[in-house]
Order: structure tokens, then C-alpha cells, then sequence
């Protein structure tokens, strides 16, 4: 059980509302972050607008990178909640039950490429709270490999977004 009190659908704003009524529709309820992240509208659609860009959009990562990343940051971070929820959203995405089980089992057991392990690392390194002592050569290890400056910085700001939404989870004990 949450600790703190979750909105109901009545309960939220005419514009939250709005955006809860397709869910409901096609899910028949709200999941708990919904409903935490509805206790206050400019977070709420902060939070939105960082879902919509960061995971929905066609960005420069492919879905299963960006995939994976939601996967390795939630699973380092402790947070269950995020990690069933974006295993559903890897099986809609395309992602098989395999590749899910191999993100899960860590960055070594994933078939993909070595650059894209090594982007994975750099990502879990990211979230961690000794982030700063990353070096610039780390970043131009990834350019050597292959990736852009506009990947990378998607990459970290993925990463940021699942500190800050794991955070909130746990926290606040939600899907518990």
C-alpha cells in the first residue's frame, strides 16, 4: 500500500482527467504512478512531457535501447514496480520474453553489440550517485564507438528520468 494517499479518477483535475480516461478505457484502471503524479498537475505533465519525448517518440535510440536503459536503471535502482511495468512495454514494443530475461540477467548476458553494451554501462554508471566523477574520455569512448552527442545526452537524460520516476516509486511505496 502506498504511503501517501493516491487520487481516484474523481479526484483529479478536469486536464488530468482527460488523460486518464483513454487509460481507463483501454485498461480499466490507473496505475499507482498515475495516480501519485496526479496529486499535483505541473508534475504531473512534466513528468508527461518527459515520457512522450524521452520513450514514446521515435528519438535517435532505438526502442530497445531505450528499453533496455528503463530495464537496467530501474532494476539497479530496486524499484519492482518499474520493472513489471516496463517488461510489459519491451513485450509491446517488440522485445521478446529472451532478450527481457537478458537485460534482467545484467548488461554481459544481452545480445547486442559491444558498443551498445558499452552504452548500457556508461548508463548505469550515470545513475549512480557518484556520477561526477565521470571523465570526458568515457563520453569519447562512446563517440569512438559510434554514437553521437544528441545519443548520448538521450541516453543520460533517459537515465535521469528513470532515477527521478524510481525514485518516486519507491519512495512513496507504490505497486507494492
Amino acid at each position: 500500500m502506498a504511503h501517501i494517499k493516491l487520487p481516484e479518477f474523481e479526484d483529479m483535475s478536469p486536464a488530468i482527467q482527460a488523460k486518464a480516461k483513454p487509460i481507463l478505457e483501454k485498461t480499466g484502471k490507473l496505475g499507482d504512478i498515475f495516480k501519485l503524479l496526479a496529486i499535483d498537475e505541473k508534475i504531473y505533465f512534466a513528468t508527461d512531457g518527459m515520457i512522450q519525448k524521452y520513450l514514446l517518440d521515435e528519438t535517435t535510440l532505438s526502442y530497445h535501447i531505450k528499453e533496455a536503459i528503463a530495464l537496467l536503471i530501474s532494476k539497479e535502482n530496486g524499484c519492482k514496480m518499474c520493472v513489471d511495468v516496463h517488461k510489459s512495454i519491451a513485450k509491446m514494443l517488440g522485445l521478446s520474453d529472451a532478450q527481457i530475461e537478458e537485460i534482467l540477467q545484467g548488461i554481459d548476458s544481452i545480445k547486442t553489440s559491444d558498443a551498445e553494451k558499452e552504452l548500457l554501462k556508461f548508463c548505469i554508471k550515470a545513475s549512480q550517485k557518484d556520477n561526477y566523477k565521470i571523465l570526458k574520455g568515457e563520453i569519447d569512448t562512446l563517440k569512438e564507438l559510434g554514437f553521437s552527442d544528441v545519443q548520448i545526452l538521450e541516453a543520460v537524460a533517459i537515465t535521469g528520468y528513470f532515477n527521478y520516476i524510481n525514485t518516486l516509486s519507491n519512495v512513496f511505496s507504490l505497486g507494492e
